[in-house]
């Protein structure tokens, strides 16, 4: 697998259009520290890391949906900086998600954070993703 950040995200793409309630996604630093942001953020409802399954374990991440028309909070994953072509954003030019209303997630300096977080720091980074 040449990217595994990709595959986390097409992982919870394809569970939330298929409405699974849980997906479960292979463990990594970088794969936790996305999970914890899409949870603060509330795009998931939960998440367990699970280190006894396999080398480095699993992420079992409970997907949230509205309880009305079903409709998943996640509504597109988009991944940006790519293995062939990285994208990077100083901290003048990170990018607003549909005018605030989504969120950026970036891999900076001072560890992975959204596009707000960033903003308050100071710190540009390499755009991971978007998330709306």
């Amino acid at each position: 697998m040449t990217d595994p950040i990709a595959d986390y995200l097409t992982r919870i793409r394809n569970a939330s259009r298929a409405r699974h309630r849980v997906v479960e996604v292979p463990s990594s630093n970088m794969k936790k520290a996305l999970t914890k942001i899409l949870h603060d953020e509330g795009y998931i409802l939960n998440y367990k890391f699970n280190e006894n399954d396999g080398v480095h374990g699993t992420i079992k991440i409970a997907l949230k949906y509205d309880p009305t028309n079903k409709v998943s909070s996640i509504k597109n994953l988009v991944r940006i900086s790519k293995p062939g072509l990285r994208r990077y954003a100083g901290c003048a030019e990170i990018p607003s998600v549909k005018n605030g209303l989504g969120i950026a997630i970036l891999s900076t300096s001072k560890g992975v954070m959204t596009d707000k977080q960033a903003r308050r720091e100071n710190v540009g980074g390499e755009v991971l993703c978007y998330v709306y």
